[in-house]
């Protein structure tokens, strides 16, 4: 009965992961397009590409925390840890990443001042 319940909650982490990203992809687009002339203003892409990324990241915390709770808790497979650690060393990578594309510097660095 424990690990159902667990099972449960690890599948409910994974679909908000999957929520998050796809809601924010509709918000980020149906923002993009409304803008005066989105496909000509720079701004505009830039703007459509942070919020992209913003729901990318937060989907990929709550995949991360899925996989780790089914994982360590639900399986008892010492092949299936090895593919958790290759899943939140990946998973981390895109999420460090995507960080710096969104907003600027890494995860540990102080935010960039605007020089003007």
């Amino acid at each position: 009965m424990f690990f159902q319940i667990i099972e449960v909650i690890a599948l409910g982490l994974e679909a908000l992961g999957v929520l998050a990203i796809l809601i924010g992809f509709m918000l980020a687009t149906v923002r993009y397009l409304k803008r005066g002339h989105p496909f000509t203003s720079h701004e505009a892409y830039i703007e459509y590409r942070h919020g992209m990324g913003r729901s990318i990241l937060l989907g990929l915390d709550f995949l991360i925390a899925g996989d780790i709770i089914k994982t360590v808790i639900v399986a008892e497979v010492g092949l299936n840890i090895l593919v958790l650690i290759a899943i939140v060393l990946i998973r981390t990578f895109l999420s460090m990443t995507l960080h710096l594309e969104v907003e600027g510097h890494w995860p540990w660095q102080k935010p960039h001042k605007d020089a003007s």
